[in-house]
């Protein structure tokens, strides 16, 4: 599971798809010879590698020279995005939209002024109905600048009709590029620390949604204006833990999809991601007939012939996909069952290691954890934590290594590793408090497990229900709830209590209807 270093035109070949390679090989034919036939052989040497080795590439094509490498590599790379651009042109808009300017800047080029116009116009009109106004707006702008070459009996009418066209479309980028601001922002602090953590963080993060929330007229907005202002508002709330408002603004961006759908093959990755992000909002309001449905819908996407699975959309369709199969698994409470997943899950991250970032790594490793923690295997949930615990940047995701210091003494508790909890509750101490991510909830468990390994048997019980009653009350407190959000402290406490495994006390609460993350 060791992430390798790899060449860019490695991870490259290896995203091919059989018809892209067979394409590709048409292509270099269709060019001629010579040079061409080397970097052919560097291709299919770099394409019968598992792994990226130079020294094993000039072993086995003796016709290239070390010192011919580096242009053959540059020439491979470009020419395969020649051949990949030719053949996306007839499905990608944006790509066949770029073409049609270019043709239109040839015609400029040759003094053609009216056949350029023709084609721009053309191509102004796919635009429009594609969404793509920054295109669009190029259009319009080259437009303007045909029309002051070709002088025609109109150019006074077509000079006011361009200038209104260039002022909307302007307008419209910019109210797009402010919200598209604000959600990639507003991301962004999701990735690095997750929910907020104390009355200050909702603070601040509030000020700042409102203050660079732009003014808009919703009536009058564009598809991906919505798009980014349902963003906006989904990122906004999962940060707050508000999971009911997480649930219908990425419902509002899922059926604005369904309203375009045209958008949902050419933006196949948003639609995917605004499906998982309502399913994160049914999955913490433990939606349970909505969230079966939503997931088994997300998989679906894989039979619809309309759509294109490229490798971006074929990695975001599984990644999302296991994280929810898991999180079905933890609703359940079907943690043995949800074993059976793991093979699959380490085998998607392996064959996809180099595409995969730390992020995304790094939560699966916290899944499966808590897979095995809640079977009652805390061997491996302890092998898979640390996985996490190892990880360099601890500024990513600092959230979930924080709650993986906590599960993780837990599980030594569970092995009686009691002579190594006395060192890890220190050490976790020091990075918690170092991180500032010390709730009463996180105080009150490290200082109940410090104690732990020196209660006598015979109060175990007691100072288990203790803490139980002290963690409900803190439950309560919406700047405590979020240690609940990673680790179902309540329903291991009810475990020790009762005798009963972790799952089968879930299982009874799920039949019952309580579950601990409500929506506020």
């Amino acid at each position: 599971m060791a992430r390798q270093q790899t060449d860019h035109l490695f991870k490259l070949i290896k995203s091919l798809t059989k018809a892209e390679k067979r394409n590709f090989k048409l292509y270099v034919n269709r060019i001629g010879a010579g040079e061409n036939t080397k970097f052919l052989s560097l291709f299919e040497a770099i394409d019968k590698q598992k792994k990226y080795n130079e020294v094993d590439i000039l072993k086995k094509t003796p016709s290239i020279k070390p010192s011919q490498l580096s242009n053959l590599k540059a020439n491979l790379s470009k020419n395969l995005l020649t051949s990949l651009r030719l053949m996306a042109q007839q499905s990608d808009v944006d790509i066949m939209l770029r073409q049609q300017l270019d043709y239109a800047k040839i015609l400029y080029n040759k003094a053609l002024y009216q056949q350029s116009l023709i084609t721009l116009n053309k191509a102004k009109i796919q635009a429009k109905k594609a969404n793509r106004e920054i295109l669009y707006f190029e259009m319009v702008e080259f437009e303007k600048l045909i029309e002051s070459q070709y002088v025609t009996r109109s150019i006074e009418n077509r000079a006011d009709e361009l200038t209104a066209e260039s002022d909307y479309l302007n307008e419209r980028i910019s109210l797009s590029a402010n919200l598209s601001n604000l959600a990639i922002r507003l991301y962004g602090f999701y990735i690095k620390n997750g929910h907020i953590r104390n009355e200050e963080d909702q603070i601040i993060l509030t000020d700042f949604f409102h203050r660079y929330m732009p003014a808009y007229e919703f009536d009058k907005i564009s598809f991906f204006e919505k798009l980014y202002l349902y963003q906006s508002h989904v990122w906004y709330y999962l940060i707050l833990q508000d999971f009911l408002m997480v649930y219908r603004y990425s419902f509002k961006w899922v059926e604005l999809f369904k309203e375009y759908p045209d958008a949902i093959q050419n933006q196949t990755d948003l639609y995917i991601k605004g499906i998982n992000n309502m399913l994160d909002g049914l999955y913490f309001t433990q939606e349970y007939k909505r969230f079966k449905k939503t997931l088994d819908g997300l998989l679906a996407i894989t039979d619809n012939k309309s759509i294109i699975i490229s490798k971006n959309v074929e990695l975001l369709l599984y990644q999302y996909y296991y994280t929810h199969l898991i999180n079905w698994y933890f609703m359940e409470g079907k943690f043995t069952e949800g074993l059976t997943m793991i093979p699959k899950i380490i085998e998607f991250l392996d064959n996809n290691e180099i595409y995969i970032d730390n992020h995304v790594e790094m939560v699966f490793y916290y899944k499966i954890a808590c897979l095995y923690f809640g079977s009652g295997d805390n061997k491996n949930t302890v092998k898979y934590l640390n996985l996490v615990i190892n990880f360099k940047d601890v500024e990513l995701r600092s959230d979930i290594q924080c709650f993986s210091r906590i599960l993780n003494l837990i599980a030594h508790f569970e092995m009686e590793n009691f002579d190594l909890l006395e060192y890890l509750v220190k050490n976790t101490y020091r990075f918690l408090s170092k991180m500032e991510d010390l709730h009463r909830t996180q105080k009150e468990m490290l200082f109940f497990l410090r104690r732990l390994p020196n209660t006598p048997e015979n109060e175990l019980n007691n100072a288990f229900k203790l803490l139980l009653v002290e963690l409900k009350k803190l439950r309560n407190d919406p700047y405590e709830r979020r240690p609940f959000l990673y680790l179902d402290i309540i329903s291991w406490l009810e475990s020790k209590i009762s005798g009963m495994p972790v799952q089968e006390v879930i299982r009874i609460k799920r039949v019952k209807g309580i579950f601990e993350v409500k929506p506020l």
